[in-house]
């Protein structure tokens, strides 16, 4: 069953009733970081969480399918180039949600690798506020592993 998100602007990442916010700094740069972001195709080579994603309306959406199941249809809200991708989810599989968006910055750092700052920013029912809190820590180790494994795929290259 497919259930249908509220859509929210960019501002959402500030307003949302509920924010996870994950940093780290790695040594790919901010361009390099940028270019997997926007090769949607690509992100199940360094977010194993992701199962498949595949660009969508001429790259202005995506369509996303976890390793647990869950599916997402999403619209690509920014696309500034070294600094920020973001995301909403318009569709899913998954019950409770409301409305959620995923904001990916960059900042670089001197020494020419990049400050990743992923920020969830989501609403639903109470009891789905309640898990994604209690997801917390395992989330922050998604984000972790999956920005370590896409710096050694950058690297790689």
């Amino acid at each position: 069953m497919t259930h249908r998100l509220r859509a929210v602007g960019l501002e959402y990442v500030e307003t949302a009733p509920l924010r996870l916010v994950f940093v780290a700094e790695i040594s790919a740069s901010p361009e390099a970081v940028f270019e997997a972001f926007t090769d949607v195709e690509g992100w199940p080579r360094w977010f194993t969480s992701v199962k498949e994603a595949r660009s969508t309306d001429g790259g202005k959406g995506r369509a996303i399918r976890l390793v647990g199941g869950g599916r997402f249809r999403e619209t690509v809200m920014a696309v500034d180039p070294h600094e920020r991708y973001a995301y909403r989810v318009d569709e899913t599989n998954a019950p409770g949600l409301r409305a959620l968006l995923e904001e990916w910055t960059l900042r670089p750092t001197d020494g020419g690798g990049t400050v990743v700052r992923y920020v969830f920013a989501v609403d639903g029912t109470v009891l789905l506020r309640a898990v994604v809190r209690a997801m917390r820590p395992g989330l922050r180790r998604a984000f972790h592993q999956a920005v370590r494994n896409l710096d050694r795929m950058v690297a790689a290259a």
